[in-house]
């Protein structure tokens, strides 16, 4: 089971948080789930071609999607935690999920910042859809939704204050 509270996992995250502060997805690619783990991890016809089109595409829209909600001010706002309901975290086992693999996934995280920040301002947070672990580490998966209703980015769950953590479950 991955830790959260690892230097590479914070650093994976303040390259996550300068993605959606600037509405540059390849700023964060690095806290993203590896198309060459993706492709051992999937038991799908050309792994890699889902990962570029319909994993790392979402993404993308994504992260255009949390940079619009915060507005302007994005590039000012502070990462000041990130929240992983570890206690939440299933093991998925091979077979599911079209995997081919098992990995850990968690549900529901959330990215707590400081909007403009100023140290007095209300905390604000969004959620992170979906982490998976590859050899120990936690990845993005899906950043707004697992599922989603339309071809657009999706924002999930904006809280005044650190939201709720979760639900736990999926994929």
């Amino acid at each position: 089971l991955p830790s959260a509270g690892t230097r590479v996992f914070h650093a994976e995250m303040t390259d996550l948080w300068a993605a959606v502060a600037t509405g540059r997805a390849s700023l964060g690619a690095q806290a993203f789930f590896p198309v060459a783990a993706y492709t051992q991890v999937k038991a799908i016809a050309d792994p890699a071609a889902d990962w570029r089109s319909r994993l790392f595409g979402d993404f993308r829209l994504d992260v255009a999607a949390a940079h619009h909600f915060l507005g302007r001010g994005a590039r000012h706002d502070t990462l000041v935690r990130v929240i992983v309901p570890a206690a939440g975290a299933a093991w998925i086992n091979p077979g599911a999920c079209y995997n081919a693999v098992g990995y850990w996934h968690v549900g529901g995280a959330r990215l707590v910042y400081r909007q403009h920040g100023r140290q007095h301002s209300q905390l604000r947070s969004i959620g992170i859809a979906s982490l998976i672990s590859w050899r120990g580490r936690w990845y993005v998966v899906h950043f707004g939704a697992v599922l989603r209703a339309g071809a657009g980015g999706v924002v999930d769950a904006p809280a005044a204050g650190p939201g709720v953590p979760g639900p736990a479950g999926g994929c």
